[in-house]
């Protein structure tokens, strides 16, 4: 029978990708979710019953142990942005990952892959920082042979950076940016998806692995990337630091005003992180280790930023057409 791997968070941006090469690896896939009925897209990614959305909460116990149950191999990609009600940094990030890592090990699960961030430091100002920390601590007190992933700025079609941006520019010639100076080191989704499987087959010796992509720039860099490719020209604007610590405090109070219906664009433990840069510690353990070249940032956001640009996908089209003799 094929072997089956569990991930926690498989229906979310990075997991989905982890659950497709699992699949393609011949694996049974087992995707995690509290609302598995949302999570249905899963199951082409291999034939018929060989990827299943299950329910579980990484919160509660009872759940997690039954998704576990028969599992060769788990990767846990459960993680939050930002806290919404009892899905908190603490309980998610840290107390989540070890009562998987927990559960896993009682139950004589050989391979842990544990997606973690760069920037996790248990001393660190941000309570995401600390709980990633956190989260790994808990992962190798009872999986010590774990893989743990670092990537930073993750991007792909699915992405909340790239995207988010891009989306803002149709509607202000202003695009405002925090910590606009800091640097950053964007990794393609599939490339942490196939480091992910690495580890889940026992293909990677285990360790904690900082993923970043080829390219490195500033927050700033980056976003005259992304302009040149939606063919766009905005103003880009650096919000300092002490006028973004205030417009995210206005932000959480419309957030508790509204009982969580207005979702807060920026909050506060995210101007912490945007304080530091996002990119490989040198003498790190890389992709060079795994084997893996990373994918350019040129080489994958063309293939889903073009909805972004003014003709769309009828650009090339429009460029063309002015080479046109009248």
């Amino acid at each position: 029978m094929s072997k089956l791997v569990t991930i926690f968070g498989g229906a979310g941006f990075v997991g989905r990708y982890v659950a497709r090469r699992m699949a393609k690896e011949g694996w049974r896939v087992r995707v995690v979710s509290r609302r598995p009925n949302d999570a249905i897209f899963v199951r082409p990614y291999g034939v018929v019953g060989q990827v299943e959305p299950v329910f579980a909460n990484i919160r509660d116990e009872a759940s997690v142990r039954q998704v576990l149950a028969g599992a060769d191999a788990v990767v846990n990609c459960a993680g939050l942005l930002a806290e919404h009600g009892g899905n908190s940094f603490e309980a998610v990030q840290a107390d989540g990952a070890e009562r998987v890592a927990r559960l896993a090990a009682e139950a004589g699960i050989g391979h842990f892959v544990q997606l973690s961030a760069i920037g996790a430091d248990s001393a660190a100002a941000s309570a995401y920082a600390r709980t990633k920390a956190a989260g790994e601590e808990g992962v190798l007190r009872h999986m010590p042979d774990a893989v743990i992933l670092r990537p930073s700025i993750i991007f792909g079609a699915e992405d909340e950076f790239f995207n988010r941006f891009a989306g803002m520019t149709g509607m202000s010639p202003v695009l405002p940016l925090v910590g606009a100076k800091t640097r950053f080191q964007p990794v393609y989704v599939d490339d942490v998806a196939q480091a992910a499987v690495m580890g889940a087959t026992g293909r990677a010796a285990p360790g904690i692995y900082q993923l970043g992509g080829p390219d490195v720039g500033s927050f700033r860099d980056l976003m005259g990337q992304m302009l040149d490719i939606i063919q766009r020209r905005r103003l880009v604007v650096g919000v300092p630091f002490w006028i973004a610590r205030i417009m995210a405090g206005g932000f959480g109070l419309v957030k508790v005003l509204s009982l969580g219906l207005v979702p807060a664009p920026l909050t506060s433990d995210q101007v912490v992180n945007l304080r530091h840069d996002n990119v490989v510690a040198p003498g790190a353990k890389t992709f060079a280790d795994l084997g893996i070249e990373p994918s350019s940032l040129q080489a994958v956001l063309p293939d889903y930023l073009w909805r972004y640009r003014p003709s769309g996908q009828y650009a090339a089209i429009k460029d063309s057409a002015k080479n046109l003799k009248t």
